[in-house]
């Protein structure tokens, strides 16, 4: 039984509960799962004057709230048994098949009135102006700011609400409330209000709405219904026509890095796209973004002037000014992401009247206050330049002992899909393998005892994992990964092309059944990612050895394929190039990797799984099994 005190952590976050189990401890060993430590071993402990904290404190709780739906609170609470139900509802607002499918901007213009009409509907539209609202929109770093700046405010002692997309394992991820995924149990009360009421008037040509616009209201009726302080709210795509544009005077908005994404949808040049984010200015609201390239920073200043917005481009935020605290997400591009949330909790802050009454003796300019340093240490987001340290056991052994001795697994997860996006991911997994101090501590919280200094003796070896939806352009994004890991001399011995585990016409939840592997699946994508990975790499693909059977079915290749001594992909001028492989579900090459490392107890695998948030999704979810 889980049982909730009156408390603080250790990071002295305002009200935040902490849990603890009678029946064991929390840090407990897996067989096959995530492994956290109990400070004092390998957690890194950060001071700042008054301020004490660790890097995983947060992750506990967040860990306990997630246990406390475990199937034992659900039979004492039968409402909660029709989460599935909810899941199944949700399912019929898919109006794609697949992901890629998408109908172009240029035809929803209604889209925001039928919003508004949806928010009537739900006795919402009066409410929801009196949100204190954060809107952030952005091609790349839109929801680590959005994080970060929740985690500021947070920590500054205000109840946060947060509204991002995708979720990677559970929809409730969308909705944090002050920090932590909504429970089952409110997620349940508050999804069945709306649905009930929607239902109701979809008749007389209103229909329900698309799963996305369903989940921008409810997300708003959380945020009415909890009474947030703040309300964080990250832009689905684009952002003049986005469902959550609807809100009409927030406190202040933010536009992270822009890039050429979402092309399809936006249009296919810079300036196109920066006309679409731009969308979220509001007459003289205040707005913030980071150094963007003069073909879109032009158009932002053109809205901003049209609309009397006075727009600040912010600097990316310089480490000293952290006083030796690290950031909660890994990776220098980090920086402007948090530098970007710095100003916009700042703003906030000072437009709510906040500042003075918080913080009457700092500085407004020049000086960051404890409490944002201990949320911007403190922020986590999952998915993002995530590193989970994969606890490989025997099969054969049924003590839990551990002691047979196997290889090392660490999977490195950054669900990057834009060519910017990319390289930043490559810079941080290359800084990452390389082990920086900077960034060999911030795994998110899980970690394997002793991993760092005693695996000198091992040999790693780097593999990319990857799969990307076919809207993406994979002749860009994979030899934009190659060339920046290469020129940290950071090469991949092998590339694994895997087929996606989602069901794209269906919402899943955490507990869903992971699909069976039995299932015959269509490669043809995944052998033309290989054919584009060996002719980027190596100029042609006569080498590649397909293990196609005739009744369509791949097989996996031998475990040796990854632990010979092999080339490497990348390397230097007229070094021959090791093979790739297609595999034929992932979570048969979850199993294989395993298997990989029991049998060489020498080897380290580091495994970058990139290309797709979903893919990341699908990773992190088999691990957790």
């Amino acid at each position: 039984m889980l049982v909730c005190g009156k408390g603080f952590l250790k990071c002295r976050a305002p009200g935040v509960p902490f849990f603890c189990d009678k029946r064991k401890s929390f840090f407990t060993k897996t067989k096959r799962g995530f492994h956290s430590l109990p400070l004092g071993t390998g957690v890194r402990v950060y001071f700042n004057n008054n301020l004490r904290y660790s890097s995983n404190s947060i992750e506990v709780v967040e860990k306990a709230a997630i246990n406390m739906g475990s199937k034992e609170d659900k039979a004492d609470n039968p409402a909660l048994s029709s989460y599935d139900d909810a899941m199944e509802a949700l399912s019929t607002l898919i109006s794609r098949r697949n992901r890629g499918d998408r109908t172009p901007t240029k035809g929803n213009r209604d889209k925001l009135e039928q919003v508004v009409t949806y928010l009537k509907i739900l006795d919402l539209e009066d409410k929801i102006k009196e949100l204190k609202v954060i809107h952030v929109a952005g091609t790349k770093g839109k929801g680590s700011t959005c994080v970060f700046s929740e985690a500021i405010l947070r920590n500054c002692g205000f109840r946060t609400g947060m509204f991002t997309s995708p979720h990677l394992i559970d929809v409730r991820e969308r909705f944090r409330i002050d920090g932590l995924d909504i429970s089952e149990e409110k997620f349940l009360q508050y999804f069945w209000e709306c649905w009930k009421l929607l239902k109701e008037k979809a008749v007389d040509g209103l229909t329900m709405p698309p799963l996305f616009q369903f989940l921008t209201v409810l997300a708003f009726k959380i945020f009415v219904c909890e009474k947030v302080d703040v309300a964080v709210i990250e832009v689905g795509l684009g952002g003049k026509l986005d469902s959550t544009n609807v809100i009409q005077k927030p406190v202040v908005c933010g536009i992270a890095s822009l890039g050429m994404d979402h092309m399809d949808i936006l249009g296919n040049t810079l300036a196109d796209i920066a006309f679409h984010k731009a969308g979220i200015f509001k007459p003289q609201i205040p707005a913030f973004t980071v150094p963007q390239l003069s073909e879109a920073m032009d158009v932002l200043q053109k809205t901003a002037n049209n609309l009397e917005v006075p727009l600040e481009v912010v600097a990316p935020l310089e480490p000293k000014k952290l006083d030796g605290v690290t950031l909660g997400l890994s990776g220098d591009h980090q920086l402007v992401n948090a530098g970007l949330a710095v100003s916009l909790s700042r703003c906030w802050l000072q437009r709510t009247g906040n500042w003075k009454k918080i913080f009457p003796n700092e500085s407004k300019e020049t000086e960051i206050p404890v409490a944002f340093c201990r949320g911007l240490a403190t922020a986590r987001l999952h998915g993002r330049a995530q590193v989970v340290h994969d606890v490989v056991s025997d099969p054969q052994d049924s003590s839990d002992s551990m002691e047979t001795p196997c290889g090392d697994l660490i999977f490195y997860l950054d669900g990057a899909h834009s060519p910017e996006s990319m390289e930043a991911c490559g810079r941080w997994f290359s800084s990452a393998v390389r082990g920086d101090k900077s960034l060999s501590t911030a795994v998110n919280g899980y970690m394997r005892h002793g991993e760092y200094g005693t695996d000198l003796n091992r040999v790693s070896k780097q593999i990319l994992l990857f799969n990307c939806m076919e809207v993406r352009d994979p002749q860009v994004l994979l030899p934009k990964l190659v060339t920046t890991c290469a020129s940290s001399d950071t090469h991949f011995s092998r590339a694994l092309f895997v087929p996606s585990m989602s069901t794209y016409n269906k919402v899943i939840s955490g507990a869903s059944a992971i699909p069976s592997d039995t299932r015959r699946k269509d490669l043809t994508w995944q052998f033309r990612l290989q054919r584009l990975w060996e002719k980027s790499i190596q100029g042609t693909d006569a080498g590649l050895d397909h293990t196609l059977k005739p009744d369509g079915i791949t097989a996996l290749p031998p475990h040796d394929f990854l632990c010979g001594d092999a080339p490497q992909c990348g390397g230097p001028a007229g070094t021959p190039v090791t093979s790739s492989a297609v595999m034929p579900s992932l979570p048969l090459t979850i199993n294989w990797l395993r298997d990989c490392v029991r049998r060489n107890p020498s080897l380290k695998l580091e495994v970058l799984v990139t290309g797709s948030l979903h893919l990341v999704g699908d990773v992190l979810r088999l691990l957790k099994r």
